[in-house]
């Protein structure tokens, strides 16, 4: 079915303007065009990133390198269709979003979430910002240390939904609007996700940072 005239202009123009507004959404142009080293650089921006968010998602290292392969692989396939419609990091956390929920689904089980413990895995240091004591100290290292494996027991209690969510808003520093883009969900939805989410972390957090004493987690 052809497009009317009036909506092919529309849809031009928001591409015009992503394309100005977002310098991966060019360099992904630049892969529909077979530009050489487009790919490969678009590779090295995301990497390390996308397997951070997939190794918290799936609680594998391995698992988020193949997972990581094959987001690639789909967006280097869908190439000659690319057209912009919002940030390319939109499009690319969505798909790895649709990956990991397949991939955890088809294993029957819910990972375990591990933060900052590989190579490569985005640091704890967002989820835990402003909790911590004097940096420097031994005793505010031993505490910071301390509070990092907690938090990652914490968001081990999280389902993938919240998981993702937070993910996105703390390490990719999406807005609710963008992270409905990835999880299909409106703006408003992932609003209350996010704070169901938080509320769950609080819980589990707050008897330590009153105390300073390690509570059961997950009960």
């Amino acid at each position: 079915m052809r497009e009317e005239p009036s909506v092919s202009r529309e849809i031009q123009t928001l591409e015009q303007q992503l394309e100005a507004r977002d310098p991966d959404v060019r360099l992904m142009v630049q892969v529909r065009s077979d530009t050489a080293g487009a790919f490969e650089a678009l590779v090295e921006r995301y990497q390390k990133r996308l397997v951070g968010i997939l190794f918290h998602m799936v609680g594998s290292r391995e698992e988020a390198e193949d997972l990581c392969q094959e987001v690639f692989l789909r967006i280097y396939r869908a190439r000659k269709g690319y057209r912009p419609r919002a940030k390319f990091a939109t499009w690319l956390f969505t798909i790895a979003n649709n990956l990991a929920l397949n991939h955890l689904r088809r294993k029957g089980r819910n990972a375990s979430v591990s933060l900052g413990g590989a190579s490569g895995s985005q640091p704890i240091a967002p989820v835990a910002k402003g909790l911590e004591g004097r940096e420097g100290t031994p005793s505010a290292q031993m505490r910071q240390t301390e509070l990092s494996d907690l938090v990652k027991e914490a968001l081990a209690t999280l389902n993938e939904d919240q998981k993702m969510a937070v993910l996105l808003n703390k390490f990719e520093e999406m807005s609710y609007a963008e992270i409905g883009d990835v999880m299909g969900r409106s703006p408003a939805a992932i609003k209350s996700l996010l704070a169901r989410a938080r509320n769950q972390l609080r819980e589990q957090l707050e008897p330590y940072l009153l105390t300073g004493q390690r509570g059961p987690v997950g009960m």
